[in-house]
């Protein structure tokens, strides 16, 4: 599905990635891993459009989106999801589920989306009413996902899912995510929590200083020494 080939890019002057390659195939739940500050983020931009490579190639559904429009890029299938949630802090949380579908064409099944998305998070349901902004931090990351599921993604791209959360609403979401991955969505993930993403997803790739350094099933990559003694602590 998602084919990232011998990808460098950064910012102005600055290079970030090194030649990535990767790869996420239709149905699969992918983990980006690997410590603050490698170019997780920086890929993920890339991929959505918002920074443009150096070199190298990034295919969706077998066609080039190198080049392509941020919107054009949405309007394909992959949403991004980006660290912070970035919501429309003066929207209500249903004024922000309604600006996650504003390239739909389908606008009457919108409503039964919402009472969707409202379903498998229904801490959102008791605040639909209420300004984004003023949600904690873990029910601003349940009205992100739902956003980005209100616009139909192929490709849901998730960038550091649990970042400041407590616990119990890392579970909550992990839930979630399983869920959605059970409904026939691809994901890729960035998390800097290593053991908890692994242990969800089935295969994943560790960046170190905007290279892929090891890559595999999350099974192994668990088992990788490499990855116990940099990562894990082990």
């Amino acid at each position: 599905m998602l084919h990232i080939k011998g990808v460098k890019a950064g910012y102005g002057d600055i290079n970030v990635l090194w030649g990535v390659d990767l790869k996420v195939e239709e149905r699969d739940l992918v983990a980006l891993v690997g410590a603050n500050g490698v170019g997780k983020s920086t890929l993920l931009k890339t991929i959505s459009g918002l920074i443009t490579p150096i070199e190298g190639d990034i295919t969706f559904e077998g066609q080039s989106i190198v080049g392509a429009r941020t919107h054009e890029i949405v309007e394909r299938g992959i949403i991004h999801i980006p660290e912070g949630r970035q919501l429309f802090a003066g929207l209500t949380v249903k004024e922000n589920l309604k600006m996650g579908c504003y390239l739909r064409s389908d606008k009457e099944s919108i409503r039964g989306d919402i009472e969707g998305v409202l379903e498998l998070l229904p801490r959102l349901r008791d605040r639909v009413n209420q300004i984004a902004g003023t949600l904690s931090g873990g029910e601003q990351q349940m009205c992100a996902i739902a956003r980005g599921l209100m616009a139909k993604p192929k490709l849901l791209i998730i960038d550091e899912l649990s970042l400041g959360l407590a616990p119990v609403i890392t579970d909550l979401l992990i839930e979630v995510i399983q869920r959605i991955h059970g409904d026939g969505v691809t994901l890729l993930i960035v998390e800097q929590d290593i053991q908890m993403i692994l242990e969800v997803c089935s295969r994943g790739y560790v960046m170190e200083t905007g290279k892929i350094v090891i890559e595999g099933e999350s099974a192994d990559l668990l088992q990788n020494e490499h990855v116990r003694k940099a990562y894990l602590g082990i």
